[in-house]
């Protein structure tokens, strides 16, 4: 039987057992009463669903105002269906935070509301089983990884096109208008997105640890205390959004491209909540295996963004905006997928994960600030690095400005495979660590990082195979060619550099070791890879291969760094440090729980 029966189904039962537990009568009350006198010391409460929940040894004074702290669970409604073998699910012991309401997981019996399909990670070997070879094993954490990245890679594109589409319909309007929209993204990158990923990361630590833990509602719990930290962090980020042109016009920017600048981040601000809430939705249902509904929710609104930009910045008369109809159709489409994903969470999600909103949904917010900084210090020491690049290649001419847009778009690109390989393995390792696998969580790292390099050698040769030709699809000035077919085969060759990098960064986050991911980035582009490309820039008169050289030693060093980190990482530690987390939180509510009991004086 599963360690964590909420994500499991038993595998032997019938395909039809649900049809069957649909006609399944109810056993006669005398026979109820027999089973009742059969278990001793066990005091039995039926909810109405049909389920059986089974008390034993429970202090009613301690217990908290929802339920008691420790139960065991059966299913009596279909009882008769179950087969008598070893496939018939055992009664396990839960230990839930004090104060929740009790957790009857719904996808440990099948009824005919539950799926028949199996989560990912139950794919491993029971104890009863003998155990499979490595390379069975390796080829399932294959198959694991590989159906947990392509959604997340297809959302992750689908989301980029938001943004790209809203670049392109304002570069038709007009050079000052681009460079303005160019800025206000830069802006809000630095100033916005980036800071809220960087919380957000908080959550690939938390959530699918906590999805494969005793008390899977800690996933909807620690959702809910995302959402009220971002919700009062989002209220500097908007007053510096609308506060952007003033702040440009202090750094000396040209002054129209600064107006619309501002004016861009004004109307984008109405998405920026949307956005926030939307990363931590993709982290909710990620860490439940629910791969497909961030791509099902992209997939229905990237169509409409781009027919809204186009009818908001070039449509009819009546309703055309120009300039700020870009903003404003990528700030509507973020609400649209925001109300995606609420729909689907109220209506479709199975509720094993969810949590009552309560006041528990304010508390232990200083565990996500801390988690939260060091994932800032990942975040935007990388994104900022790049607008550093962008910056001193803007001093090298028109040409290599252009050139250095070529290759940092492609080289974007070709990264969102790698970081959805990251964020798969984050989620695949925190779902093993909470179930206390040590062993298949330590496996799990070692298959995504030969994933990384194998995808890293397709876009390798990729790369160099078209490095001649490849700047025609931007661009068609003869000196920008040259010089992108200078620099791609050195762009290429750090590409397993960066996917290792991106890959064991992700599996730093699944292990909550933000701070050492926030210290080998930091390293990496401030002490070691701006300053070298800088001085082979400039000093060297390398340009714009001087930065890329540059860079290419950053990335050497954080992948040598982050697979090493990750590679010696002391798995079992790693699972006691998870439980230890849930030990500490719950203790901090069965303390909350014990002073409201004894500030009502109750007994």
């Amino acid at each position: 039987m599963s360690e964590f029966p909420h994500y499991q189904q038993p595998s032997s039962l019938p395909s039809n057992y649900a049809l069957m537990s649909h006609f399944n009568p109810e056993l006669d009350p005398d026979e109820r009463e027999a089973e009742l006198e059969e278990e001793e010391g066990i005091v039995q409460e039926e909810t109405p669903q049909g389920v059986t929940i089974q008390q034993q040894n429970i202090d009613p004074t301690i217990a908290g105002p929802f339920g008691p702290v420790s139960y065991a669970i059966k299913r009596r409604r279909t009882m008769s269906a179950v087969p008598t073998t070893a496939a018939r699910p055992s009664r396990q012991t839960f230990t839930p935070i004090p104060g929740t309401p009790a957790i009857v997981p719904e996808s440990v019996f099948v009824d005919e509301r539950a799926p028949l399909l199996r989560s990912e990670t139950t794919e491993r070997t029971d104890k009863e089983q003998e155990p499979r070879s490595f390379w069975r094993q390796f080829g399932t954490e294959l198959h694991v990884l590989s159906r947990y990245s392509f959604p997340i890679l297809a959302s992750q594109v689908l989301e980029y096109s938001l943004i790209v589409a809203s670049v392109i319909s304002i570069g038709h309007i007009g050079t000052d208008e681009l460079a303005g929209s160019t800025l206000g993204n830069m802006t809000g990158s630095v100033t916005g997105y980036s800071i809220a990923l960087g919380f957000i990361c908080a959550l690939d630590t938390l959530l699918p640890a906590a999805w494969t833990s005793e008390d899977p509602r800690m996933v909807g719990l620690w959702t809910q205390r995302m959402v009220v930290l971002m919700t009062i962090l989002l209220v500097p980020m908007i007053v510096i959004w609308f506060n952007t042109e003033s702040i440009l016009l202090l750094l000396h920017q040209d002054a129209e491209v600064a107006r619309f600048a501002g004016m861009y981040l004004k109307y984008a601000s109405v998405g920026l909540p949307a956005y926030t809430y939307n990363a931590i939705a993709k982290r909710y249902f990620q860490s439940q295996g629910l791969m497909h509904v961030p791509t099902v929710a992209t997939a229905i609104v990237a169509p409409l963004n781009l027919f809204l930009n186009w009818l908001l910045v070039w449509g009819p008369e009546p309703v055309r905006l120009g300039f700020k109809g870009a903003p404003l159709a990528t700030a509507f489409s973020f609400n649209l997928m925001l109300v995606v994903f609420l729909i689907y969470g109220c209506f479709f999600a199975p509720k094993t994960a969810w949590c009552p909103i309560s006041r528990r949904s304010f508390t232990r917010l200083g565990a996500l600030v801390s988690l939260g900084i060091a994932g800032v210090g990942m975040t935007v020491s990388e994104w900022w690095s790049w607008e550093i690049v962008a910056l001193a290649a803007s001093l090298l001419g028109p040409a290599a400005l252009a050139a250095q847009s070529v290759i940092l778009s492609t080289c974007s690109g070709l990264w969102q495979a790698s970081n959805a390989l990251s964020i798969a393995a984050a989620v695949r390792v925190g779902n093993l660590l909470g179930a206390g696998l040590a062993k298949e969580a330590s496996l799990a790292c070692k298959v995504s990082l030969f994933m990384a390099l194998c995808a890293a050698s397709l876009m390798c040769g990729l790369l160099v195979s078209f490095r001649h030709n490849w700047a025609y699809i931007f661009n068609n000035d003869p000196e920008v060619v040259l010089l992108v077919s200078q620099i791609l085969p050195l762009c290429a060759g750090f590409q397993a550099f960066d996917a290792l990098a991106t890959v064991s960064m992700g599996i730093l986050r699944g292990l909550g070791k933000q701070p050492h991911g926030a210290a080998i980035n930091l390293t990496a582009y401030y002490v070691i890879g701006i300053p070298l490309g800088l001085w082979l820039t400039f000093s060297k008169h390398m340009e714009l291969y001087g930065i890329w050289t540059g860079l290419t030693v950053a990335l050497i060093y954080a992948a040598l760094c982050g697979v090493g980190l990750v590679l010696l990482s002391d798995w079992n530690h790693e699972v006691d440090k998870v439980r230890a987390r849930f030990e500490a939180d719950q203790a901090y509510q069965a303390r909350t729980v014990e002073a409201e009991i004894a500030g009502n004086g109750s007994v």
